[in-house]
């Protein structure tokens, strides 16, 4: 029993260790895995640029000495997206040009004319660490600058019966201190001019990611239009549960899609896996829709009104006997001086070795005096100077009196406004009808540059967005994958930013070997095999055991026969030789009974 503990044990370390592993793996393969399954054309070059030795092999000479190389990593060729079916805008920079864009020429309000205007840079230009020769995207040049650019629609989207699907591509090539890289829907609106686009020009929906400090968000914001009043008032979508701080640090390109359905459903996404989902009728913060009822804003507590539970009693009167002045503490009138205690020493004493220096000045000093040390004497004795009493707690104190608290027999409970009928209640049940929008821009300030943006796309169908991601970013993500570095390589990089990984590592090799040491290797002492008890007629410890039970059987066995033999012995005043032999017979029996009991 013992060895096949042993062996559970030792399987459910060595599945522990095997699930651990594969994890790990299979979340790097994951994340490797090129994006070849949602139906676009990836063009990937599965041979290698032959490697450059210096010279050429002439004739069809092939090198013999040739040491053999890593295998070949896979090549992805890039080939700009086209975009298909349905769609409102789609921007992939490959011409190189920022034609179709426009830079804002306007300023900020309210701040100070230095840093008012709208001057960052941006530029249309390859990634810095690019896998993909010629993919190229706009990209925000200039730090703590405040940068403004947008582009017309082919048309203007309404909301209508199908779903906005907006979506686009992100790199934070250098890092993001404090930054945002949200785009902006612009509203339709009669007077929207794109050379005036500033952080005040009216949106339908804000969407990205936006960082400070240690605050990491991505942003759903869209902007609500009161039926009864006209105003805009911005929603917010709730916080997403998911980690989002590897999607700024990674220096990766990840593919931002917002998908929003008539039926007021949405969904946020971060490189096709959702992070963020919910229904704009309950999840947006502040709601959509007003309280149907508020509390009155004159109404106002009245003077009288009493919110206390518990009162102290009224009629409670003092005892006469409780004495205030009584002291929490008195000295132990039974505690005896120690003897030895010496009292006429104290427990310091000036040094007798010190001296004065020789430059102390009492005119300046004043009389100078020996430094006090611990008096040696004291050191055996039970204590040194006056002996004073230890103090008890006093059972006569009381403390100062005060009245027992009651339940108040004029409570009135935690007083409230009455509510009222509220005058600004509405009740939108379609606010995915929002106002129509004819423009994308981005309005943004960062303490970081080289924010790398590409790929735009807003269609209503969402297999059209698919197929462009599929294209754009696709090709990236394999690219990306193809130059990854090994597994273990990973693990150390991931340790080396967060130092707890090694304890895990650790504990995943340390745990398993120290349990088959210990499994494996202490215990000496082994069952003996069955077969062993063959070989020799003395009886083993677990035979003991078995004759053990086997008597007390017997004896169970032997008592139940004798019952009757007692009776019908006490039934008879004369022995007679007929009751020995029965004795003998229950002496066979008895041995007959035994050798059963055995043999079962």
């Amino acid at each position: 029993m013992e060895l096949k503990v042993r062996y559970v044990l030792l399987l459910a370390v060595g599945l522990w260790s095997t699930l651990l592993l594969t994890t790990v793996t299979a979340h790097q393969e994951e994340e490797d895995e090129p994006i070849m399954e949602m139906g676009g054309d990836m063009d990937v070059e599965d041979e290698m640029e032959e490697l450059d030795h210096g010279e050429e092999l002439l004739d069809g000479e092939v090198e013999a000495d040739m040491p053999p190389g890593p295998p070949p990593v896979p090549k992805v060729t890039y080939k700009a997206p086209e975009p298909t079916g349905e769609h409102f805008f789609a921007e992939s920079f490959d011409m190189g040009t920022l034609d179709s864009w426009v830079l804002s020429k306007a300023k900020k309000e309210d701040i100070d004319e230095d840093i008012a205007k709208y001057d960052g840079k941006w530029e249309v230009e390859d990634m810095k660490d690019g896998k993909l020769p010629g993919d190229k995207g706009l990209v925000l040049k200039s730090r703590a600058k405040h940068h403004a650019i947008s582009a017309q629609l082919l048309r203007p989207f309404i909301f209508d019966t199908k779903p906005l699907i907006v979506q686009y591509e992100v790199n934070f090539q250098q890092g993001i201190d404090c930054g945002g890289a949200y785009v902006k829907l612009l509203s339709q609106t009669p007077d929207l001019n794109l050379d005036e686009f500033v952080d005040k020009t009216p949106y339908t929906i804000m969407f990205g990611p936006d960082k400070c400090g240690e605050d990491y968000k991505l942003h759903f914001i869209f902007r609500h239009k009161n039926p009864k009043t006209g105003e805009y008032e911005e929603k917010h979508a709730k916080k997403p549960d998911s980690d989002l701080r590897t999607y700024y640090t990674d220096k990766k390109t990840h593919l931002y899609t917002l998908v929003v359905n008539p039926d007021n459903s949405f969904e946020v996404l971060v490189d096709q896996a959702v992070v963020n989902s919910g229904n704009l009728l309950t999840d947006m913060t502040p709601p959509i829709n007003p309280a149907a009822e508020i509390e009155d804003p004159d109404d106002h507590k009245p003077e009288d009104w009493d919110e206390r539970p518990k009162i102290q009693d009224p009629d409670a009167v003092k005892p006469e006997d409780w004495d205030e002045d009584a002291p929490k503490q008195i000295p132990d009138e039974d505690a005896v001086k120690p003897d030895g205690w010496l009292d006429d020493e104290s427990e310091y004493t000036s040094d007798p070795d010190a001296v004065k220096p020789e430059d102390w000045d009492e005119d300046m000093d004043g009389e100078w005096e020996a430094p006090q040390v611990p008096n040696a004497l004291c050191e055996t004795a039970p204590g040194c100077g006056a002996w004073q009493r230890p103090m008890i707690d006093n059972p006569s104190y009381k403390g100062k009196w005060k009245a027992p608290m009651i339940d108040n027999p004029n409570y009135q409970g935690v007083w409230k406004p009455r509510k009222i009928a509220n005058p600004a209640f509405f009740e939108d049940l379609h606010p995915f009808r929002m106002t129509p929008f004819n423009a994308v821009g981005l309005e943004l300030w960062s303490m970081s540059s080289d924010i790398f943006f590409d790929n735009f796309f807003i269609t209503n169908e969402r297999h059209t967005a698919d197929r462009w991601a599929n294209d754009g970013w696709g090709l990236k993500k394999a690219a990306e994958g193809a130059a990854e570095p090994g597994l273990v390589n990973q693990m150390m990089t991931a340790a080396d930013e967060r130092p707890w990984l090694w304890v895990v590592y650790v504990l995943t090799v340390a745990v398993p070997l120290v349990l088959i040491i210990v499994f494996c290797c202490t215990g000496k002492k082994t069952a003996a095999a069955a077969a062993d008890y063959k070989k020799t007629d003395e009886p083993q410890p677990d035979v003991k055991e078995e004759e053990v039970v086997e008597k007390a059987e017997a004896d169970q066995v032997k008592e139940e026969k004798s019952q009757p033999a007692a009776e019908e012995k006490n039934s008879d005043a004369e022995d007679s030789p007929a009751e020995e032999v029965n004795e003998e017979e229950e002496e066979e029996e008895e041995e007959e009974v035994t050798e059963e009991v055995r043999g079962q």
